[in-house]
Order: C-alpha cells, then structure tokens, then sequence
C-alpha cells in the first residue's frame, strides 16, 4: 500500500515539474457560454488537479505558480478558438492580439439588440424583405479593407480600469468609444436565408464581427445582430487542426501540441525521468487522469 502510495506521489511531481517545464503556444476549444478567463481558469484547475495540487483558485498562487494568459478575448457568447500562451509563451500573446483570424458569423436581421448579439435585449425592430443576396454581397465590399468601426459598448474595453459590459451592467453612462481603423481582408456571403445570414470573415485586430453585422444591417435600410459567431483561426491555429477540446485538456496533451516561441524553446525538465505506469489491475481506478466531462 505504502508503495502504491509513494508512485502515485511520484507521479503526480513528475507532472507538476513537466507542467511548469511548459513554453510556448498551444490553441483550446472556447464553448458558449462561459467569459475566455473562465475557460483559462477551467484550464488551470484541471491541470493542476492531475498534477496533485489541490488549491481550487488558480488566481491566487504563491508557490507552484504557472505563468498563462490568452491572446484575445472571445465574447461569452461565442465559441471557437482560443489562443494559450504558457510560461515563456506568455511573451508572445500580443502577436495573437493583433494578427489575423477568421470567423464565420450567422446574423439575423430585422432585429437591433443593445449588445449587438443574441445575448441582449431587443432594442428595434425593422423590415428586411427587401434585402436580396446581391443587395447584401454588394454592401459587403464596403466592409472589405481598412476600414473605421465604432466597437461596442458591451465589451471587453476599458474605462478607469474597469470593461465598458460592467459598468453598463451597473446601470452607468457608458459613452461609445471613438470610431478606429481596422482591417478586413476577406470577407464573403456563405449563406443568405431570411432573415439569416451567414458570412465567412478574415479581419485584423481590434476587429469586431458585432460592430460589422449591426452596420451592414444599418447599410441595408434595416438593422441586423449576432446570432452565432464562431472563431476558426487565430494566428497559425485552427479550430478544425489545433484547438485541444475539454476532454484532451491534459499536460501530455499539451506538450505534445506545444509550439515553441522563437527565444523560448520548449524546456526539458530537470527532474529526473518518470517512472514508467505499472499496468492496473481489474477493478482499481487510474490515477492522475483527469479527462473533465
């Protein structure tokens, strides 16, 4: 039993040190539903459980501590890929923040919210029969280029050191923010059935798909919002080949996936190798496998 004991012990040093050994990029899968810091934290705990630490805040770590953060924000509402930068990688996150990605974005139009996507309250209401395809493929060019957008008041940005979505949350005066240039390089009608649509976007960043649908509803003498919007690219990270689903979100996983910064190879740990799993008997449950649900 002693023994038993002792190799799990073991096991899980081995997997905190390959852990914080850790450098370099990696892409998760963001789910609706939940804001990118509480996947990140999500992450955290999961991998900190299969190491053995039992700290429960991954915010609050004075020992032991793993240097993560993500590399642009994706709306609680959204879904798709969600770039990780760990230890060394962290460095390199803000190429993240301002290189390409790609999202394909079903609008509805006909109905104007005060989030600009499905999450809000529905604030007008306007005919869209008179919308065609070519109508709208039309006015789509004019969103193609460098172009000035307003962002959202419900976002991610910041006055005194607070997002623009809580202070409206707290029922304060929230002014929008000044238009800024932005840059699409791709952008295409993929489907169009009233009052749906769907459109396929390559965009720079501080970029916003929500600002775009509600100004080509605007351009199109009605109004539109977000119905679904899904992330597929950031950077050199696909949905479809890199981003690492819930249920793969391990340090094996992780290491296996890890793309090295240019001055952050991916370090080897010094501790001494891994003692290799004995095989299980029947009926004794595995030990520091934690695939979440």
């Amino acid at each position: 039993m002693a023994t038993g004991v002792s190799g799990v012990v073991a096991a899980q040093r081995c997997s905190l040190s390959k852990l914080q050994s850790l450098n370099g990029l990696f892409a998760i899968y963001k789910k609706q539903g939940p804001t990118s810091a509480d996947v990140l934290n999500q992450l955290k705990r999961k991998l900190f459980q299969e190491a053995g630490e039992k700290q429960t805040n991954p915010r609050k770590r004075k020992k032991q501590a793993l240097k993560m953060g993500h590399g642009g924000t994706l709306d609680s509402a959204a879904s798709g890929v969600l770039v990780v930068g760990v230890g060394g990688g962290t460095k390199m996150l803000t190429t993240m923040l301002t290189g390409s990605k790609k999202y394909t974005a079903v609008g509805e139009l006909g109905k104007a919210t005060d989030t600009l996507d499905a999450t809000g309250t529905v604030t007008l209401q306007k005919t869209y029969e008179h919308i065609t395809k070519e109508n709208m493929e039309e006015k789509l060019k004019k969103f193609t280029g460098e172009i000035m957008q307003v962002p959202p008041l419900y976002s991610a940005l910041k006055r005194d050191g607070q997002r623009l979505s809580v202070l409206l949350k707290k029922g304060q005066e929230v002014e929008a923010k000044p238009a800024r240039a932005v840059t699409v390089y791709h952008l295409s009608l993929r489907d169009f059935s009233p009052p749906l649509f769907t459109i396929d976007v390559e965009c720079g960043g501080g970029f916003y798909v929500r600002s775009l649908v509600d100004d080509l509803g605007k351009e199109l003498s009605s109004c539109a919002h977000v119905k679904e919007l899904v992330r597929t690219k950031q950077g050199q990270f696909t949905l479809e080949e890199h981003a690492l689903r819930e249920d793969q979100w391990t340090i094996e996983n992780i290491a296996r996936v890890l793309q090295a910064t240019p001055t952050e190879p991916v370090a080897e740990s010094s501790a001494e190798p891994c003692p290799a799993a004995r095989p299980r008997k029947d009926g004794e449950e595995q030990q520091g496998d934690d695939q979440g649900s």
